[in-house]
């Protein structure tokens, strides 16, 4: 790989990636452009050597999705000022690397938290666009690209385009939830939501099977502002919902006090233990014997408080479960894991979810954690958001191995196939190309005569996207 121009700006020229599940990893060429005009040079630079480009932010696509085997990957995290911020409007001004933890640290004590967030605070914003992501409000807020008013898309040829629902519509439509294949966003502006306390009133709901499960969501769905269900996937759907809603500041026992950023952060310490540390303890428990029993002890206790008892936590503390414990994920072992995301419409959720886990118990590849969140429609080009339900479950890839969890994965793809399911590229590592084309239709069609419009070399491109074969071009650099 001789360079035709000047050398590539690069803290290492070559660099082992891993997607954020560790069953995945790529040695790619690297570089860590400073501003939009070394991005715009990165491409010319790679157009020239005839390398391919993966852009990345944070790295918290569980699968492949910012990993370029043999080519040029650009981390985009030192793009992460806030350009701007308007506390009477609410409305933000960024750089596509500030984080959704540089975003609330500099807006909450004004009375505003991001209308979407996903279950941890350290993907960039750009990341979040690009998947577009959504949280335990999906049914109520949608995902994050509709709280986005704006962004500049630097396309692979140089140009650099406005795009909002006003301006290239059609471009602001498919770059959100388009996986960054389309072009290089540099800038950005959103729309905060109010609020006026830090804190929010919490109700754990037990269910016994998933019948309740989803009868529970669905009567709650008028009147909760969150709503997410923990899945035993050794049990017949039973589990504990949590709705949460945001506190009006009259009842707020702290104030505006509860608004300090200081008032918003995660403990140091679990149970007396550093939580640096507490990984290690859960590798003890990620076996089939270790999940039944804290599964068990997790749903029993669910039942020792009285019905409609609340509490107040914290918006940190409730929405980013996963920063809990740092390194989590080192847990599951040097094999990683898979998570595996399904989204089916309502219609179909009684029926297919059951189905997926008694099949996962009949090929002996239990999932170690499942979700349950209710969402909506939106009107982006490749979302995945549906009227309907979706479950994530976490698979330890040591369970049975690689190839196990492979064709475990196309058993469950096509039972969510069937339904008229869809998928969520930020979680997926076991799709091929068949399978995206059946759950994506036309949309995937539009989307690739989109790509050919604004990369028609086909520059941009990832690992998922040559999986999945949407990436224009053969080969990696």
């Amino acid at each position: 790989m001789d360079s035709a121009g000047p050398p590539l700006r690069t803290s290492a020229p070559w660099r082992v990636l891993d997607g954020f599940g560790g069953s995945v990893r790529a040695a790619c060429r690297y570089a860590a452009p400073r501003d939009a005009e070394e991005i715009a040079a990165l491409f010319r630079q790679a157009r020239e050597e005839g390398l391919s480009v993966t852009l990345r932010g944070a790295g918290r696509s569980y699968g492949d999705a910012s990993l370029n085997r043999a080519g040029l990957v650009l981390d985009l995290r030192q793009l992460n000022r806030m350009l701007c911020w308007d506390p009477e409007a609410g409305v933000v001004e960024a750089e596509p690397g500030l984080t959704i933890e540089g975003l609330w640290r500099r807006t909450i004590e004004d009375g505003w938290w991001p209308p979407v967030v996903p279950g941890t605070m350290f993907p960039t914003l750009a990341g979040c666009l690009a998947m577009n992501i959504h949280g335990k409000n999906n049914f109520k807020a949608g995902t994050i690209g509709e709280h986005t008013l704006e962004f500049d898309l630097l396309t692979p040829r140089g140009d650099l385009l406005r795009c909002s629902r006003e301006e290239n519509a059609d471009v602001f439509h498919a770059v959100i939830g388009g996986a960054g294949l389309l072009g290089a966003v540099t800038r950005l502006r959103m729309k905060l939501k109010k609020v006026e306390s830090g804190l929010l009133k919490v109700e754990p709901i037990p269910a016994r099977s998933f019948a309740e499960m989803f009868d529970r969501f669905e009567e709650r769905l008028p009147v909760a502002d969150y709503l997410v269900g923990w899945i035993d996937a050794w049990g017949e759907g039973r589990g504990l919902i949590h709705q949460a809603n945001y506190l009006p500041a009259g009842e707020d026992p702290q104030g505006p006090a509860s608004l300090h950023v200081e008032r918003q952060g995660l403990p140091p310490r679990i149970l007396g233990f550093p939580k640096s540390q507490i990984w290690r303890f859960l590798t003890f428990f990620l076996n089939n014997p270790g999940v039944r029993l804290t599964n068990s002890a997790k749903y029993h206790l669910g039942f020792l408080s009285r019905p409609g008892k609340t509490y107040l936590q914290s918006h940190v503390a409730f929405a980013f479960l996963l920063d809990y414990i740092p390194n989590w994920r080192l847990a599951y072992g040097p094999e990683g894991l898979v998570q595996y995301q399904l989204f089916v419409p309502k219609e179909e959720a009684r029926r297919v979810m059951p189905e997926v886990l008694k099949l996962c118990r009949k090929r002996g590849i239990v999932s170690s954690l499942g979700v349950l969140k209710r969402h909506r429609p939106d009107p982006f080009l490749l979302t995945h958001a549906l009227d309907g339900y979706s479950l994530a479950l976490d698979f330890r890839v040591a369970t049975k191995g690689w190839a196990a969890l492979e064709a475990l994965g196309h058993e469950m793809t096509a039972i969510v196939l069937d339904a008229g399911g869809s998928f969520y590229l930020a979680k997926d590592a076991l799709l091929n190309g068949e399978e995206l084309a059946r759950a994506y239709g036309e949309r995937l069609v539009r989307f690739r005569e989109m790509k050919q419009r604004l990369d028609p070399d086909g520059m941009l491109t990832s690992d998922l996207a040559r999986r999945l074969g949407v990436e224009g071009r053969e080969g990696g650099g």
